[in-house]
């Protein structure tokens, strides 16, 4: 097997982990959907590297009930996920933002392996 066919063959199997991470996202069809969605994306105010899902301190109890009412309100979930960032701060998400220096941390291992394909290209090609 080639170089190049092994390359082939990981961007292959790369592109099809990716759809199927981006097609086993969680549906927003039904409202226990959503708020279990949303319990998993909120961490514990009071714990370290829990959801609140994960949780049964109060300060969960409580931003569990509050998920459950707003999204029975019909409340969006970004709505929901930027009016526990007023209340709580940034840290209360477990995964970081998407804007200012949250969009780095989404951007940059991106860009490295955007580079390291760019670095397996031109090693190919140079063989």
């Amino acid at each position: 097997m080639t170089i190049v066919r092994s390359f082939r063959l990981w961007c292959l199997a790369f592109v099809c982990v990716l759809a199927v991470a981006l097609l086993d996202a969680p549906s927003t069809a039904s409202a226990q959907v959503r708020i279990a969605h949303l319990e998993s994306l909120v961490k514990c105010p009071a714990c370290d590297d829990l959801s609140v899902a994960q949780s049964n301190a109060t300060s969960s109890i409580a931003v569990r009930h509050d998920i459950t009412r707003r999204v029975y309100e019909g409340e969006s979930d970004n709505k929901i996920l930027t009016s526990l960032e007023a209340t709580y701060g940034t840290s209360i998400l477990l995964s970081p933002s998407t804007s200012g220096l949250g969009l780095l941390l989404w951007l940059v291992p991106l860009g490295v392996l955007l580079a390291l394909a760019v670095a397996g290209v031109r090693m190919v090609r140079r063989r």
